[in-house]
């Protein structure tokens, strides 16, 4: 990178104690991330979104999270207080959730909502922040804004409704987006209109994006940089364009599972682990 990361991640943990034991959720992931699309791949349980929640200061209660360095614009995030996190979550870096179903509030509309992500961080008038909500609802291509405002989430489709959640948290500009799987509730041509609003808006607003899931070929042709993770670690970092050359075992297997067109074998190879995995960095 260029210029001067935006965010660094330096040996970040997140660990639970549960009535079993500890579980170390995330163990010693470190990276940077500058105006660019960094995805982070692996399966359910590697550590992904508690990596993702770690950083905007949402993990659960009973968390806890430890870290050499996780700083945003200079800023520690690790040590901020409340009121500084307020001023960052939201309006410096935003978070789009998985499924808007869940995410967006049943009993307001989605002119309110979008309008309310906006007035929280950029206080002006009611006017301004209709006319403002409007725009946004243009920007991520939703045909009938006025329509679209006076809506409840349970009156839009689930493509709409992700179209919705870009835009209430591209609202307030921020600087850096967490995608958490994003698309994963929708089918693939719906999949594809979402990730081209996403990307359109990322590259007029000069932003960083880190983008969780656990669909190696979609983030490959999304992004510029890939992570991938398992057991709560980063057992490889590469190029999205590099990733049919990866080396590591597990990046490796999951490669290999992977449907094809071209035909091939009858049957899919089940990807079988190996605790030396997590010491492993490429192929012996």
């Amino acid at each position: 990178m260029n210029e001067s990361p935006l965010l660094r991640v330096e040996d970040l943990q997140v660990s639970y104690n549960t009535p079993t034991g500890i579980v170390n959720a995330v163990s010693g992931v470190s990276f940077e991330l500058g105006r660019e699309k960094l995805g982070i791949v692996g399966e359910s349980g590697s550590g992904k979104s508690q990596t993702g929640r770690a950083i905007l200061g949402l993990t659960a209660t009973g968390g806890l999270v430890r870290a050499q360095r996780l700083e945003f614009d200079g800023k520690d995030l690790l040590n901020a207080d409340a009121r500084t996190m307020r001023r960052i979550r939201g309006n410096r870096i935003s978070m789009i959730m998985q499924d808007p179903k869940y995410s967006l509030n049943p009993v307001m509309s989605i002119g309110a909502q979008i309008e309310e992500a906006f007035l929280v961080h950029h206080p002006s008038s009611k006017d301004e922040a209709r006319e403002r909500t409007l725009d946004m609802l243009r920007a991520v291509k939703i045909r009938a804004p006025e329509r679209v405002y006076k809506a409840y989430p349970h009156e839009v489709s689930g493509g709409m409704g992700q179209r919705v959640m870009i835009a209430m948290m591209m609202i307030p500009e921020p600087d850096i987006i967490i995608a958490d799987e994003p698309t994963s509730a929708l089918d693939v041509t719906v999949q594809l209109q979402v990730l081209a609003v996403l990307d359109d808006m990322l590259s007029e607003r000069g932003m960083g994006l880190i983008f969780i899931s656990h669909d190696l070929n979609l983030v490959a042709s999304f992004c510029d940089r890939i992570l991938v993770m398992y057991g709560g670690k980063v057992v490889e970092e590469c190029a999205a364009a590099d990733l049919e050359q990866a080396k590591h075992p597990y990046t490796r297997g999951l490669l290999n599972c992977l449907p094809s067109l071209d035909g091939g074998s009858d049957e899919l190879p089940v990807l079988r682990r190996d605790p030396s995995w997590l010491n492993a960095t490429e192929v012996p």
